[in-house]
């Protein structure tokens, strides 16, 4: 198992958001994490990356602890292990395509000609090669997310988590951009995680759970995920 959550609990104030939630995802695997809006599930997805630490149990990565990490060693791995897709890609509107992929390879010490060029093939590779130059408010809502799937996969991370990545979209939009991320990282071996209340863009995993009221279950046997 590459991520691996026991037991974990989180609330905000008196709000549980999740309760005592176990998970095991394995090396390579693509998992839908389902639930209504407020069920838990973004919660459970940053306390899988290190954004948030629960309030009890534990989170690990590939062997290590990663909820008694201090902030600056989860801040490292979030660039150097992790990538991210959000639903409305969090680009940097002032910059071109090709500047946004490339940002996380230069703020990993990539130098910038091996950068560019790195960027360059991801863009290429998701369909968007000629619009590098192109600052992201003159590309249409799927152009713009599949650069932010680029950003994501340029690191070459061991772990892709995806926040309703596609709730941003049409439908048909939405089915590419899923088929071009997935595909992608099963070609690199990337572990991905996205959260979704979209049965369609859960239908590419290859496994699903659920989050509802904090507890987290599997739709098939209806039990608590162990």
């Amino acid at each position: 198992m590459i991520l691996e959550a026991r037991e974990i609990s989180r609330s905000y104030g008196r709000t549980p958001a999740l309760r005592e939630a176990s998970l095991e995802v394995g090396a390579g695997e693509v998992l839908a994490v389902m639930g209504p809006s407020g069920s838990g599930k973004s919660t459970l997805l940053h306390c899988l990356a290190g954004i948030f630490t629960p309030d009890s149990g534990e989170v690990w990565f590939d062997g290590r602890r990663l909820d008694t990490m201090s902030d600056d060693r989860r801040t490292r791995l979030r660039r150097t292990a992790f990538g991210f897709v959000f639903q409305f890609g969090q680009l940097v509107p002032e910059l071109t395509a090709a500047d946004n992929v490339a940002l996380p390879l230069l703020l990993a010490r990539t130098r910038r000609k091996e950068a560019y060029r790195r960027a360059d093939g991801w863009l290429e590779r998701l369909e968007l090669d000629g619009l590098g130059g192109r600052r992201i408010g003159e590309l249409s809502g799927g152009q713009a997310q599949r650069v932010a799937v680029a950003r994501a996969l340029a690191t070459g991370p061991r772990v892709l988590f995806a926040d309703e990545p596609t709730g941003a979209l049409d439908s048909l939009t939405g089915e590419h951009v899923m088929e071009l991320l997935v595909g992608l990282a099963r070609e690199e071996g990337t572990t991905v995680i996205v959260v979704t209340h979209d049965a369609r863009v859960a239908s590419s995993a290859d496994r699903e759970v659920i989050v509802r009221d904090g507890r987290l279950t599997d739709p098939y046997a209806g039990e608590v995920v162990r």
